[in-house]
């Protein structure tokens, strides 16, 4: 058994995922999601937090990490049967990771890219990244992982530019803030104000407690890129 990890961070305004090229066989030399074997002892968190630090020197620590689904198809791997449990990590943009032992090196690729390129990922984890993808555009709707890609403090402004990235659509910068502002304990406000050279000092907030978005913040592809649907789950009091 093995753990493989998706992880995405947001550099240059594009959503990135960490990929190492793998240093052995099978798939020398192709591109691949870092993970590793489960060693005897290890609960399955542990193993997903110290094949992340070992292949990248990222550590898991300070990221969001959460366990995604198993992937068991007979034929994933040619070594024979195994079956890998994928773990979601969603990350502040961090510098250039370090490759380790089973790795050539380890480097940030735009997801787009990564899905694209000819040859493809190793293994099934074209499957696995694609699968995460879409988790993570859909915690972002229901929960408020979104500010995991934020160095605090950030501003309403940086929030609004992850759900720009990892949606893939302009939002309505005013209707946008209304409804984050408002979401019961997303953001907490810091009290201090970043200032910028064009128009007023920015209000700067943390994470708040809340865990679960409520009301959530909807995709909807009748709005495209005029705006968002807020769920009228609950009405704005």
């Amino acid at each position: 058994m093995t753990v493989d990890l998706a992880i995405f961070t947001i550099r240059d305004d594009h959503l990135h995922v960490l990929l190492i090229e793998r240093g052995k066989e099978p798939y020398i030399g192709r591109r691949a999601l870092p993970g590793g074997h489960i060693r005897g002892s290890e609960a399955l968190d542990g193993a997903a937090r110290r094949e992340l630090r070992e292949e990248t020197g990222i550590d898991g620590l300070h990221s969001h990490l959460e366990q995604m689904r198993t992937y068991g198809d007979p034929d994933r791997d040619p070594r024979g049967r195994y079956v890998t449990v994928a773990y979601l990590a969603l990350v502040p943009d961090l510098p250039v990771p370090v490759a380790g032992t089973d790795a050539r090196r380890a480097h940030w690729v735009p997801v787009d890219k990564a899905l694209a390129d000819t040859p493809g990922l190793a293994f099934d984890h074209e499957v696995i990244l694609r699968d995460a993808l879409e988790q993570t555009r859909s915690r972002l709707e229901y929960t408020t992982v979104a500010t995991a890609f934020c160095p605090e403090p950030f501003t309403v402004s940086d929030l609004r530019h992850v759900y720009e990235v990892v949606w893939g659509v302009p939002l309505d910068p005013s209707n946008f803030r209304r409804k984050v502002t408002r979401a019961e304990g997303f953001l907490e406000a810091t009290g201090g104000r970043r200032v910028s050279d064009t128009g007023r000092p920015a209000a700067l907030y943390r994470r708040g407690p809340a865990r679960t978005l409520i009301p959530p913040l909807m995709r909807s592809a009748e709005v495209g890129a005029t705006g968002i649907e807020w769920s009228p789950v609950a009405a704005d009091a």
